[in-house]
């Protein structure tokens, strides 16, 4: 009996149909990245300082520039490794009375500025920026800043719950209806995001969109790679993640030109409404149909695609099934992953691949702009050096097997990282050529490993196993937010 490998052999492994739902759902593909980094530019957190009443008037007055105003009406950095008062801290000054002079105005209180008191920003602060983020609009910095990292860690345990459920979803009813679900909760929550009147429904809403879209893109992955033969499943899954990293760099652009937060959360959201036209543009997956014996169905659909890719069905057709023993379990579980040696073993050292590549990875990016340069080109360069990795994975992965380049691209990010230890917080600026490629390496040790754990396991465990890549990848991300805070 020909299985589905076996009549796409016939009818095309990479055809018209597949080319038309390969690039389909690498748009899905895409969208995926604002949700995955989208706190680099929502989440922005500009120069900013005290807002302390009178200071405007008293400018005005006196004629100061900004500098001036900065030079007279701000404290002075502090010793590093402390809070910094020049952004948290304000002088206990009346700004109103009279008796302030124009030049050097704290003069005539104290002879040096160090011994005037200090105190929290009461009166909320002023953001040197044109835009906006939520940084600005519910102003989490100093005391608040963790709430800043606490946005991020939602969508992160988001992604974690959501491999359970949704994981379960496409394993009982189908891929197609998983995607469309997904895609359509997380378009509806990527909106309500944008509305939000407060921060705990950010919270809420953010946490929601996690649930359901790391959901949406592990589906289209699976539909991607389920579509086409073997000699293509490869290729075609390394430029489906590729897809993400264009999303990457589009989404730079949108966010360079809506610098203002709910505008720029509203544009990337709307467009995602228009992947539910892919109920009449992507079947159902014809090997998730085989395993449910709904045979009927999938042979309907691998005779469209011979169809599509102007081929004759094979004559055998009908008689198609699954090349796995149907005899085995159609509900596949976590348990199946440590059920003998070698696949515990694997499972073990996939888990481990993924944490500390999500550790690396969420931690450089969530990063972008500390060293004080342009957050948008920083961005930018982080996000081109995903296609050259994407580049040498298609060009070694079946030179020289998927050993090697794991880890050689593990060796590699070790090293980078721990070199620009030893670089000074001054001297940042002069690393940016080496941030790039401790980013970079992540990149081709994820879609090795995918690779990998899909060699690896049966054809009935994937989804499983992807379920584990989301759980084994996410908590790492549930708090490298907050490794934000640890910075100098």
């Amino acid at each position: 009996m020909p299985t589905v490998d076996d009549v796409l052999e016939q009818v095309g492994e990479f055809g018209w149909f597949q080319k038309q739902a390969f690039l389909t759902l690498c748009l899905l593909s895409a969208s995926f990245a604002p949700v995955y980094v989208g706190i680099v530019f929502l989440g922005f957190t500009p120069d900013h300082r005290c807002l302390s009443p009178g200071v405007a008037e008293l400018s005005q007055r006196c004629g100061w520039s900004l500098a001036e105003e900065l030079n007279f009406t701000v404290p002075d950095p502090g010793p590093e490794g402390e809070a910094f008062p020049r952004q948290c801290r304000r002088y206990q000054v009346d700004w109103n009375q009279s008796a302030l002079g124009c030049v050097d105005p704290l003069a005539s209180l104290a002879s040096n500025r160090s011994h005037l008191p200090l105190g929290p920003c009461l009166h909320g602060w002023v953001y040197d920026t044109p835009g906006s983020s939520i940084v600005t609009e519910f102003n989490l910095v100093c005391e608040n800043s963790w709430k800043l990292d606490l946005f991020q860690s939602c969508v992160n345990v988001g992604f974690f719950l959501g491999s359970l459920g949704v994981g379960y979803i496409a394993d009982r009813f189908g891929r197609k209806l998983c995607l469309l679900t997904t895609t359509l909760i997380s378009a509806i929550s990527g909106v309500l995001t944008a509305v939000a009147p407060d921060y705990t429904s950010l919270l809420l809403f953010r946490l929601l969109q996690g649930f359901v879209s790391k959901g949406s893109w592990t589906a289209g992955y699976t539909l991607t790679t389920e579509f086409v033969g073997l000699g293509y499943r490869r290729t075609v899954a390394i430029l489906y993640q590729m897809a993400f990293t264009a999303g990457l760099v589009l989404f730079c652009g949108v966010a360079y030109a809506i610098p203002h937060w709910r505008e720029l959360q509203l544009a990337v959201s709307v467009p995602t409404f228009l992947f539910l036209f892919y109920y009449w543009c992507v079947p159902e997956s014809p090997r998730w149909l085989l395993s449910q014996k709904r045979n009927s169905q999938a042979i309907k659909i691998m005779d469209h695609i011979a169809q599509k890719n102007g081929k004759l069905p094979p004559a055998n057709l009908k008689m198609l099934s699954l090349e796995e023993d149907v005899t085995e379990k159609l509900s596949p579980s976590f348990a199946d992953l440590v059920r003998t040696p070698h696949l515990r073993k694997y499972t073990c050292i996939l888990m481990y691949l993924w944490f500390t590549s999500s550790v690396l990875y969420q931690g450089l990016i969530m990063h972008v702009g500390a060293t004080g340069g342009n957050l948008y080109l920083d961005f930018f360069y982080s996000a081109l050096v995903e296609f050259p990795a994407a580049l040498i994975i298609i060009l070694t992965i079946d030179r020289v097997g998927r050993l090697y380049p794991l880890a050689v691209s593990n060796l590699v990010a070790g090293a980078a990282c721990f070199a620009m230890v030893f670089i000074s917080h001054a001297g940042y600026r002069d690393s940016d050529i080496e941030f790039p490629i401790p980013q970079k390496v992540p990149s081709c040790s994820f879609a090795v490993s995918n690779h990998h754990a899909s060699d690896l396991c049966p054809r009935r465990l994937i989804l499983t196993v992807f379920k584990l890549h989301v759980e084994s990848s996410r908590r790492p991300g549930e708090t490298a937010g907050f490794s934000r805070r640890t910075r100098a």
